[in-house]
């Protein structure tokens, strides 16, 4: 498959009772799609998929689906720390008309070394027919997905790629140096978008993008067309928003951005909580002097 630039990992609107906002979502689709956005990834991280249950996680993916419509692709997260959960779960988004892929993490808390890994993301890639995208966060996860790993994953046909989110650059080098022809390796982090291309990346999977769709589409874009001055202006101009994205804990600093443009309420499921105070001021200062808000 070939899948290439600006991809954002969706947040899920919830209603200030909790409830899936499926009216915020559907209107959140259409403005990334609608700025430029070249593929969307629901249920991932910043989509709290740890607090959605199986219905909801399932309802959402489906949402995002019917609204992309065949637009773009859609990846969606499916993540589990036992793999045969993870499994039964890739079977049925599987079942999902119009789904193009999958997006699985690295098995979290039970820190699994580099055979257990392997065999966790081969047995859920095995079991459907989709295209598997590899994500690595050891920050989140407790476990890093090594170089040597993701090449051996890589033999396996529906295996099209990782988001790579390591934030070490020596490794991500190693792997894009490495990689089978195809094989795509996405930053996972915002602002190691353009060393990442510089080396030879696909692209990004952003979280910024959530609120700045069409200047991320265009900062991924730009270089991937050998335009970088473009992508370096962009990427100064927005990088105090993508840095700010970050001072509290992912994706309450993105929703509250979301929320003061009007996009969705400010709402987090627990143990997810919104932003201090100071940081939402510091988000208002930032917005402004971007004009954004």
């Amino acid at each position: 498959m070939e899948l290439s630039g600006c991809g954002t990992a969706l947040v899920t609107p919830f209603r200030q009772d909790g409830a899936l906002d499926e009216a915020a979502l559907v209107s959140l689709v259409n403005w990334q799609i609608e700025s430029g956005i070249n593929f969307l990834i629901p249920c991932g991280t910043t989509g709290e998929a740890s607090t959605l249950n199986e219905a909801e996680h399932l309802r959402v993916v489906e949402v995002v689906v019917n609204a992309a419509a065949g637009r773009v692709p859609v990846f969606a997260g499916c993540t589990h720390n036992a793999t045969s959960e993870a499994v039964a779960r890739a079977k049925k988004l599987a079942n999902v008309a119009g789904l193009t892929g999958l997006l699985t993490a690295n098995p979290y808390y039970n820190r699994p070394g580099q055979e257990g890994q392997y065999q966790h993301f081969r047995a859920i890639a095995e079991a459907v027919e989709l295209p598997v995208l590899l994500y690595n966060i050891p920050s989140r996860t407790g476990v890093n997905l090594e170089p040597a790993t993701v090449l051996r994953l890589s033999e396996i046909p529906n295996i099209i790629g990782v988001k790579e989110s390591s934030g070490n650059l020596a490794q991500i080098t190693e792997l894009i140096v490495q990689a089978p022809k195809g094989f795509k390796v996405f930053s996972g982090d915002d602002g190691m978008t353009l060393p990442v291309i510089a080396l030879g990346g696909a692209g990004l999977v952003s979280v910024a993008s959530n609120a700045i769709p069409a200047e991320m589409a265009r900062m991924v874009g730009a270089p991937l067309s050998g335009d970088w001055s473009t992508a370096r202006a962009i990427n100064a101009k927005y990088s105090r928003l993508m840095q700010a994205h970050f001072v509290e804990p992912s994706p309450a600093p993105v929703k509250a951005v979301l929320a003061l443009m009007g996009r969705c309420e400010e709402s987090l499921r627990l143990p997810m909580v919104p932003v201090s105070e100071a940081l939402r001021q510091k988000l208002k200062v930032i917005l402004g002097e971007l004009g954004l808000a």
